[in-house]
């Protein structure tokens, strides 16, 4: 359930995951391997649990290979929420945007890549390729605002406009660092695990799904301290302590975007399910289950 998922969730970003030794993990992944049937049932043994922690946590689940610690979930939050932060300041020149706006879309591009689905072939200068072509449109189109500001003066579409490109660039984000899960297609597998084949549609839903949970995130993330801000400055202390504005929007962004990264990557379940209807028809004709399971990422 989304409730489970995200209880779940709230202990895998646990920060002390980014700092577990290699040898815990693999000692974690033996315990899991030794007897896969008792790991499954026995998990008020908090040997087994904190196994399953570890591994969930810093072991990609297509390619059983160690998540890189910047690219971790745990290290999302602490990576992105500055970047959100001073990529949503009110300046006055475009230089002093450019910085922030390539930090924050050169890690998020990195992530959603490593934390995708892993089970289709791709070479290594593909994703480099892919990559820097992401990173240089996301940047550019998330200066936008800023070129769009410097010649408008409504001051509700100056505020609205940073969020709702923060918000869209976000979401195509994932779709574009991702949009070789759709066109080569990824494994779908049934509940024992047995690959039925690769499949462009699975991938399609998989890529769509984390994209939506990336625009639920940063469009919250982004709006939530706007508003708080625009009644701060009405108050009486904040006329008194001009230079508190940036200690509070920097609080509220990091303690919204707290609650809205365990919740948005709770929005969905990892482990995807789709019909086998809807899959192709090469698909539909080696398997008799209905229903058949993807790795979403993350």
């Amino acid at each position: 359930s989304f409730i489970q998922r995200f209880l779940q969730w709230t202990e895998l970003l646990d920060p002390t995951n980014l700092v577990v030794s290699i040898e815990k993990i693999e000692k974690s992944r033996q315990l899991l391997l030794k007897n896969e049937d008792a790991a499954i049932r026995d998990l008020a043994n908090q040997r087994i649990k904190d196994a399953w922690k570890r591994s969930l946590s810093t072991v990609h689940p297509d390619s059983s290979k160690l998540i890189p610690v910047p690219f971790r979930p745990a290290a999302f939050l602490p990576f992105t929420a500055p970047m959100v932060f001073f990529s949503m300041m009110s300046v006055k020149s475009l230089k002093s945007l450019v910085l922030p706006q390539v930090s924050f879309y050169t890690y998020t591009t990195a992530f959603n890549m490593v934390n995708g689905n892993a089970s289709y072939n791709r070479h290594l200068y593909e994703s480099l390729l892919l990559g820097t072509g992401v990173i240089a449109s996301s940047s550019f189109f998330g200066l936008f605002p800023v070129l769009f500001q410097m010649r408008v003066n409504h001051v509700l579409l100056k505020r609205a406009l940073p969020i709702i490109i923060l918000t869209h660039v976000s979401g195509m984000n994932v779709v574009a660092t991702r949009s070789l899960e759709p066109i080569r297609g990824i494994e779908v597998m049934d509940k024992e695990g047995n690959v039925m084949g690769y499949s462009r549609k699975a991938g399609t839903k998989a890529v769509k799904d984390t994209a939506t949970s990336r625009i639920v995130l940063f469009g919250t993330t982004a709006f939530i301290p706007e508003v708080f801000s625009h009644f701060f400055v009405r108050t009486q202390f904040f006329r008194q302590y001009p230079w508190s504005l940036w200690t509070f929007k920097l609080s509220c962004t990091v303690l919204v975007m707290g609650l809205m990264v365990p919740l948005s990557f709770s929005l969905f379940p990892q482990m995807g399910r789709i019909q086998c209807s809807e899959l192709e028809k090469e698909i539909q004709s080696v398997t008799e289950e209905t229903e058949l399971f993807y790795n979403r990422g993350v």
